[in-house]
Order: structure tokens, then C-alpha cells, then sequence
């Protein structure tokens, strides 16, 4: 007898996620909301390829002290390295340069698509995720980043985030970079160590003061028994990094702040006051347009883990305690970020192109607005089945005829394809939340009527009702009626449906 096959194992790769209709509808509910204040601001909508040539995403890879393993890479067939691209950013940056002398300046555009890292998958971080971006680009003063901070209070405000619920913090990476080219640590040949500190300052809302100051020196180890390489840095120069981010400032109205602490020659350094500076004037364009320091705060801790910022840096930061998946009130923390990266379409143009742009992170946003109750889904009505009792082809015609009439009138519905009886076509139906059931047997045919089921109400009848005279008064959840009445009579049972539901009655969850 020879050997059976051996069957493929069915099993997801680490790092990534099946999704189910609900969560695609709660995301596209929430990126119509984001994508309608993007528009109210003026920036069009463009994409990009999900590949792009490797040495396009250049020097800024998301994990570079494993060159080049942070993303996805292969070879075509002319031996050209390839990547998934990590972020919406870079591939925006080709797109501008390649096609810089037909776009308008400043070229204002948003974009939403999935990215992928080639990074160790964990809690919370995947190797593949979606982004929704905005970028303009062109505009060498700060008053584009101002209106960056300000748009995504208004996308935070969209959503239904009340004032108090969330911050958009804004530094300015002039600000650290001027400490840690007094500390030793500018250059290129220093880029690594550089990249390092970014991303250890970066976790610090996460592993606190004490995590942060172990990445910045030997390492950590984290709960998992894991080892992360620190920067090396000696307790003097850590002291000095901590002496910026610990910097307790509001408005900047007094000018730049006291930051004792620092080497003499990074308090003199023109490129700390020039941030300073401009996070002067962005705290000055956002109040006098109407945004107080409960939506825009200036915040010394705000970072950004990729090496390309140039200046201004933004997060969008929920503040509220929030359940997760598994009930435990958490605080979400970023949903969001972004920066000036004036060195990205330089990079191709061999000229100056200043650039500002925030993004996103949609599967973490939708998330935590699931969780609060703001991205309900449940308006959306699962389709009526109409049930297939005889399957001559005359038969299949007239219930495709019915389920054409039905959705011609805009109701959702199906004609049930599989081979099963009737009892287990009413377990489908069931399973998939319809609302209605329509049957035509042999009997109702000859006579040239329908039965229609009212699902939610027989599920409420049998659960609820016991008492005869109960149930004789209640709402009949069977009816038959002519053939030519099937319309009308679905969306009589549908709207007495909604009405129960307003009234938060006896309802059924959309399929899944």
C-alpha cells in the first residue's frame, strides 16, 4: 500500500497577521476619517510600488547595525538588489526627485500602504504593517512643520479623541544633535552609535530612565533574556544626553531654556540654538492658530528612531488608559510620528530639498480606537440568504432572480452555493449574522410565495419567550407573503431590525 502524502502544515509566519472583515472595516472607517482631514488640508493622494531598488532606500535602514538585514531584499534578473520598502518615506523621497521638475512646489501629497521589516517579530511589532502618510515637500521654514502638528490634532479630534485623551509632542533634532556632536559622536563614521542612541532615547517611554540609560551605555537585557548591544557610552556623556531629554520646557516663550548639565561647547553650538529657535516659532504658529498645550506640547524626549530627521520631530501620543485585546488597561502610548528630513530627495537631486512628513501607524491606531469604542462596526448588515430547496435549473433561476430583485433594491444577499440540506443551510445562515432567510420550497413555488424568517427575532423568541400569549403577541418571526412582495417585506423586517437595534435591542454581530 503505498504511503499517504504528507500534508503541508497550514501556519502562519512569525511576525505577521491574518485579518478578519471586521478589522478591515474598522480600518477603512478610520482612514476615511484621517483621509478627510489630509484633504481639508490640501494634500492629494499618490502611492508608490512596494519595491523599490535597495541602494533607493540608501543609508537609512531601520535597523543599521545589521546592515542591510533590516528590510527584505532579493535579486531580478539583471542581478539588481531589490527591498520591500521599511517605510512610506523613502519611496516618497525617489518619487519627488524622479519626477521633481513637472510636481508643484511644495508638492503636498498623502499615501497609505503596508511596509515591511525584516526585524525579530514581538508583542506588538510586526515584520509587516500599514502606514498613512502626509508629506510636503519644498518648504524650508518650520511653518510647514507647525501645520504637521497641528493636522494631526485634528485627525486625533476626527477620530473622536477628546482634548485631555491625547498630545502631539514636538522636539527638535538639532536640539540632541548638537549634544551629541559635542560629545564625540558626529560624523559619518559615527552613524551607527548615533542610530543606536536615537532608538535607546526613543524606548524611553517604554523602558523608563533606567532601560534607557543601560542601551545608551553596556546593554540590556531584556525580560526574554535577550541581549541588545548598547552605544558604550561613558556615564559623563549619558549624563549629557540626559541633561537635553530631561529638559522640562512648555512654550519656550523665556527663550531657550537653562541646560546645565552639557559640555560648555554643546550649550554654544549653533545647531542646538538653531533648533531651539525653531521650536520657538513652531510654539508660536501653533498657539496663534488656535491650538493650546493640552493638543501641542514641546517635548525634549521626542526623538524618532530613524537617522534621516534633520530638525523638527512630532509624535501623536494617546494619553487615555485603554483595555487591550486581553482586557488589561494599558496605555497605548505613540500612534504616530514623523519629522523633517531635508536629506532624503537631496540624497538624488545633489541639491537642497527640504521635506516634512508625519505617518500613521493604522493597525496600532485602529486598535486602541476599537478598544474605546470609537470604530463600531456594527452597521454593517450581514447579507440575506436565500435558501436553495430544490436545484433543478429552473429552481437555481428563480432564487438568483429573487437575489437579484434584492439587491437591485440595495439589500445585501446571497443565494446559498454549497450542497447542504435545509436545516444546515439555516446553521450557515446563522453562522454568517444574516438577518433574514427567504425559502421557497415546492409548495410555496406552486402557489408563488415565499417564506421569510426573521433570524433575529426567532433567536430573541426562543431565548427569551416562554409563555404562550407572550409569544402569539410578539413579532411574528415567520411570514409568508407573495413572491412579488419579497422585497418590500425584507426591508419592512430590516428596518423594524434597526429600530430594535437603536433601542439597543436583540441584535446580531456583522459576519466576520
Amino acid at each position: 500500500m503505498a504511503d499517504k502524502p504528507e500534508k503541508t502544515k497550514a501556519r502562519l509566519p512569525r511576525g505577521f497577521a491574518d485579518r478578519g472583515a471586521e478589522d478591515i472595516r474598522a480600518v477603512e472607517k478610520m482612514m476615511a476619517t484621517i483621509r478627510s482631514v489630509y484633504e481639508l488640508y490640501g494634500f492629494e493622494p499618490v502611492d508608490q510600488p512596494m519595491i523599490e531598488y535597495t541602494d533607493a532606500l540608501g543609508k537609512f535602514l531601520p535597523d543599521q547595525d545589521r546592515p542591510n538585514e533590516g528590510v527584505f531584499s532579493f535579486q531580478d534578473d539583471d542581478d539588481q538588489w531589490l527591498s520591500l520598502r521599511y517605510d512610506l518615506t523613502a519611496p516618497t523621497a525617489r518619487f519627488v526627485a524622479e519626477n521633481y521638475d513637472r510636481l508643484p512646489k511644495p508638492y503636498r501629497s498623502y499615501r497609505s500602504g503596508w511596509v515591511f521589516r525584516n526585524e525579530k517579530p514581538g508583542p506588538g511589532r510586526f515584520r509587516q504593517f500599514m502606514q498613512f502618510d502626509a508629506d510636503t515637500i519644498g518648504t524650508p521654514g518650520v511653518a510647514a512643520d507647525a501645520e504637521m502638528a497641528m493636522m494631526m490634532a485634528d485627525v486625533m479630534e476626527a477620530l473622536g479623541i477628546k482634548r485631555g485623551d491625547y498630545i502631539i509632542r514636538v522636539n527638535n533634532r538639532k536640539v540632541l544633535d548638537g549634544v551629541l556632536e559635542a560629545i564625540g559622536l558626529g560624523g559619518d563614521h559615527n552613524a551607527g552609535r548615533r542610530l543606536t542612541v536615537l532608538r535607546a532615547i526613543d524606548k524611553l517611554d517604554k523602558l523608563g530612565s533606567e532601560g534607557v540609560r543601560l542601551l545608551l551605555g553596556a546593554g540590556r537585557k531584556d525580560e526574554s533574556g535577550d541581549f541588545t548591544k548598547g552605544a558604550g557610552l561613558d556615564d559623563n556623556k549619558i549624563a549629557a544626553i540626559f541633561a537635553i531629554v530631561s529638559l522640562s520646557y512648555s512654550d519656550l516663550e523665556g527663550g531657550i531654556p537653562d541646560i546645565k548639565g552639557i559640555p560648555a561647547v554643546a550649550r554654544d553650538a549653533g545647531e542646538l540654538h538653531d533648533g531651539f529657535h525653531e521650536l520657538s516659532t513652531i510654539n508660536q504658529l501653533v498657539r496663534a492658530s488656535g491650538y493650546g498645550a493640552d493638543r501641542i506640547k514641546i517635548d525634549p524626549s521626542v526623538v524618532r528612531g530613524l537617522e534621516y530627521y534633520t530638525g523638527p520631530v512630532f509624535e501623536a501620543e494617546l494619553l487615555a488608559e485603554i483595555p487591550n485585546e486581553d482586557g488589561q488597561i494599558v496605555r497605548f502610548g505613540s500612534v504616530g510620528g514623523g519629522g523633517r528630513y531635508d536629506g532624503l530627495v537631496s540624497r538624488f537631486r545633489g541639491e537642497p530639498v527640504p521635506a516634512t512628513g508625519f505617518s500613521i501607524g493604522v493597525s496600532r491606531l485602529m486598535t486602541a480606537l476599537k478598544n474605546l469604542g470609537k470604530l463600531d462596526t456594527s452597521d454593517v448588515i450581514a447579507p440575506v440568504v436565500v435558501l436553495v430547496m430544490d436545484k433543478d435549473v429552473e429552481s437555481l433561476g428563480r432564487y438568483q432572480k429573487m437575489v437579484a430583485d434584492l439587491r437591485a433594491a440595495g439589500i445585501r444577499s446571497e443565494m446559498y452555493l454549497g450542497g447542504a440540506g435545509m436545516k444546515a443551510q439555516l446553521k450557515y445562515a446563522d453562522r454568517r449574522g444574516s438577518p433574514v432567510a427567504v425559502i421557497q420550497g415546492g409548495d410555496e413555488r406552486a402557489k408563488g410565495e415565499v417564506q421569510i424568517k426573521d433570524l433575529i427575532e426567532g433567536a430573541r423568541l426562543s431565548a427569551e419567550i416562554t409563555d404562550n400569549a407572550e409569544w402569539r403577541a410578539a413579532r411574528p418571526a415567520q411570514v409568508t407573503v407573495a413572491e412579488g412582495d419579497l422585497v418590500a417585506e425584507v426591508k419592512k423586517i430590516l428596518a423594524a431590525q434597526a429600530a430594535d437595534r437603536a433601542k439597543g435591542g436583540a441584535s446580531r454581530p456583522a459576519y466576520q
